[in-house]
């Protein structure tokens, strides 16, 4: 994935320019010029391969194992009506084909997209120059220059690809929300000193979260399930937060920060003024992120046949009251962005 694909991805709220920082939007902007044009975006013919970036790409995501188009839609976020001319396109030229998962009376609503051989050997040739590509960027810069724009092109990446994380209600039925819950549980029977039987566990019953008795929340990455949380509103009494869970795929991108945050949000726009949650003692890193997230250890108030630690956390009226490191991505994005244009001093100009 390059970084021009991550930056040009997603919807623009133009709406919501005008309340952004103008410094943070140009350096943004300023920043999107540079690598589309270093990287050839620009291109009618990516590579000299006489096709234009959107078609290698999306050749090179095909890939030698294939792919279901709806993943690919997914992937890319691309269009269905652009992708399937992307497709017919590679298609035409003998590179692609488009057929059912399983071609011997299987489902054919599922279509998957598949290397021809001529495919396979235009994948190999992108791979190598996209080699080249790479090291192109790399060649004229000095070794401490080379270390300093791979580790800011790494943090561009990990804010960028947290930043089209998308998170929204969905039914605790949903088949994605289902899937997330059984990863929660077998993360859970891993870390747990004797396992986990759901069955020893408080219940959570679906009707309890979903409006008004609370909600579930999914967050998604290229249309993956990669993370959940729920909470239940509990009448006359502090909502209680269940079941958050973050895939090891997205670990350190702050989503657990970010999910804990919008199941406050949901319950103090609601009139709740409290939250609370119990955990495992052997779950440390979530104990800290409680912690530093302003939740304070208080006695039981359950019988949760797994938990050692009860947290609680008082809520503004306004809903605002939220951990703060969640509210700074664009300055993050916008901070690591400049790394990359930001003057060598002199003690490393001759390096």
């Amino acid at each position: 994935m390059t970084l021009a694909t991550l930056i040009w991805r997603g919807p623009i709220y133009l709406t919501k320019v005008r309340h952004m920082n103008s410094a943070l939007i140009a350096s943004v902007r300023r920043f999107n010029r540079t690598v589309t044009q270093r990287v050839g975006a620009l291109d009618d013919e990516f590579m000299a391969r006489a096709r234009p970036l959107a078609q290698a790409r999306l050749l090179w995501e095909i890939g030698p194992g294939g792919a279901e188009v709806a993943a690919l839609r997914a992937r890319l976020g691309l269009d269905s009506g652009y992708l399937s001319r992307l497709l017919r396109t590679l298609e035409t030229e003998g590179l692609v084909t488009v057929g059912p998962a399983d071609p011997f009376g299987g489902d054919g609503r599922v279509r998957v997209a598949a290397l021809t051989d001529a495919g396979r050997a235009e994948w190999i040739e992108l791979d190598e120059r996209s080699d080249r590509l790479a090291w192109s960027i790399l060649e004229p810069l000095t070794e401490q220059r080379r270390e300093r724009l791979v580790a800011a092109m790494a943090e561009v990446e990990r804010l960028l690809l947290t930043s089209m994380v998308i998170i929204q209600p969905v039914p605790p039925s949903d088949p994605r929300a289902r899937a997330c819950v059984r990863a929660y549980a077998r993360d859970l029977t891993q870390r747990f000193d004797d396992g986990f039987d759901p069955a020893m566990s408080n219940p959570v019953h679906d009707d309890e979260l979903v409006p008004p008795n609370g909600v579930f929340l999914l967050a998604t990455l290229n249309g993956e399930p990669v993370a959940c949380g729920a909470v239940k509103l509990h009448p006359a009494a502090p909502a209680e937060i269940k079941r958050v869970w973050v895939a090891d795929s997205v670990r350190g991108l702050g989503l657990g920060r970010r999910m804990l945050a919008e199941l406050e949000r949901y319950a103090a726009e609601r009139g709740w003024t409290a939250v609370r949650l119990d955990t495992n003692r052997n779950l440390t890193e979530a104990i800290a992120m409680y912690r530093r997230a302003g939740y304070r250890e208080v006695e039981a108030f359950n019988t949760e046949h797994y938990a050692h630690h009860w947290f609680e956390k008082h809520l503004a009226p306004d809903g605002l009251s939220l951990d703060p490191s969640t509210d700074h991505r664009a300055g993050d994005i916008a901070a690591a962005i400049k790394e990359l244009y930001q003057p060598s001093s002199d003690k490393d100009a001759g390096k």
